[in-house]
């Protein structure tokens, strides 16, 4: 399990502790967080890998991929939020969908089925975000910017990422769709804790977003 973390004290200790009683090994890349990301991680028992200077989102995925990729055995690489926006519970369908769908190398969790508990802003945004890319990818992607993912190993070692920031979520795709790769999803359980601070900057990431999709 790979989990970028940025300023998640309160949340990262206890996904990782779930995680870990699933036996499931965690890779945290805490992305110069100022406050405990760290040593919650750490206590857990996840496998921490600290980022001296913060980056984005896109670059601490980056540096996950490297890292999990070291371990020969690994075929297969989970992605989720340190926000506890996903459940752990709902791991096992992307594994179900990955028997279902044997030609598929990347999968990504639909929260848009029953959308319930999302902020409107956000469901409009989701789904013309997710239209676009699906025009562009020739793919049906119902949640283009759900975090929580699986992607194969020759997927992840064929696509070269460049994105730092939240776009990478949208530039996987691309890349993915444009290499030849097939994307299915997986309907999961959409959580939005009425505390969740949000560190997308609206503005900016729509601009990058739309950068991306003109330069490919």
């Amino acid at each position: 399990m790979l989990i970028p973390a940025y300023q998640a004290e309160s949340t990262i200790g206890a996904l990782v502790r779930s995680l870990r009683d699933l036996r499931i090994p965690v890779i945290v890349v805490d992305d110069a967080s100022t406050d405990r990301t760290v040593q919650r991680a750490t206590e857990a028992g996840a496998c921490v890998i600290r980022r001296p200077v913060n980056g984005g989102k896109g670059a601490a995925l980056k540096t996950g991929i490297a890292e999990a990729l070291k371990e020969p055995s690994t075929q297969w690489v989970l992605m989720m939020d340190a926000d506890r926006q996903h459940l752990p519970e709902d791991i096992p369908l992307f594994f179900q969908e990955r028997l279902r769908r044997t030609e598929a190398d990347l999968f990504i969790g639909d929260r848009m089925h029953a959308p319930e508990g999302m902020p409107l802003d956000r469901q409009w945004t989701n789904r013309f975000m997710s239209a676009l890319l699906s025009f562009y990818s020739g793919q049906h992607i119902p949640d283009s910017q759900c975090g929580f993912r699986l992607a194969s190993r020759r997927l992840l070692e064929r696509v070269r990422l460049r994105s730092n920031h939240f776009e990478i979520e949208s530039e996987l795709i691309l890349r993915a769709a444009r290499a030849g790769f097939r994307i299915a999803s997986v309907p999961v359980r959409c959580v939005y804790p009425s505390e969740r601070v949000s560190f997308i900057l609206p503005f900016l990431d729509t601009l990058r977003f739309l950068r991306l999709l003109i330069q490919g």
